[in-house]
């Protein structure tokens, strides 16, 4: 009922405020503290990251990167309905930025979020259809034991874990190497997984 709905997402609100005001990492994060969330009660679709990166960063909107071009792609949507979060949640594993390696890549996300916040996060997005699981960390997350020992086994492996939730490889182009040598993922799995996202967003 509308009167639920409200109150839910009252709740959701005020967690959201504290998310965003959390600074439990800020002594060991490269910059100051600016966690990146987006959600609604009324949310059925939700993607889940690894950590935002520099220009998430610099901006606050989550996959506003040539990465988040390449999700979009891979799930048929368009700028607008991915960053509608009436309909589309978007919670990565790690809420900060987390810094650089010696090698010039991203750490992992800070271990810290996931314990903290998603138990409160995930019971207020009830209507969740479909999880979108874009990485190691993700996949580890929230597939528990029924992850395989390597990423790309997992995707290999997703009709297993379809339609509740879809396992990618993080779209970076630092993965292009495997797209190319792996034809399938484009074939095979990016049209069923658009099927599956227009399913889960409909009314």
């Amino acid at each position: 009922m509308p009167h639920d709905i409200d109150t839910s997402q009252q709740a959701l609100e005020r967690l959201l405020n504290q998310i965003r005001a959390c600074r439990c990492c800020a002594r060991v994060l490269p910059f100051e503290p600016r966690p990146v969330v987006r959600a609604r009660v009324t949310a059925r679709l939700l993607i889940v990251g690894q950590a935002p990166g520099t220009r998430v960063h610099e901006t606050g909107i989550p996959w506003n990167d040539p990465s988040g071009d390449r999700l979009r792609l891979w799930l048929g949507l368009d700028r607008d309905t991915f960053y509608d979060d009436a309909r589309i949640a978007i919670i990565p594993m790690g809420l900060c930025y987390p810094g650089r390696t010696p090698r010039g890549g991203d750490l992992p996300p800070r271990p810290e979020c996931a314990s903290l916040w998603l138990p409160k996060l995930l019971p207020l997005l009830p209507q969740i259809k479909l999880t979108v699981l874009a990485g190691t960390y993700a996949q580890r997350a929230y597939l528990g034991n029924k992850a395989k020992s390597t990423l790309m086994k997992t995707v290999w492996d997703w009709r297993e874990y379809a339609p509740e939730y879809v396992p990618l490889p993080h779209p970076s182009f630092r993965n292009n190497r495997w797209l190319r040598d792996n034809p399938w993922f484009e074939a095979e799995l990016l049209p069923m997984l658009c099927e599956h996202v227009q399913h889960a967003l409909r009314p």
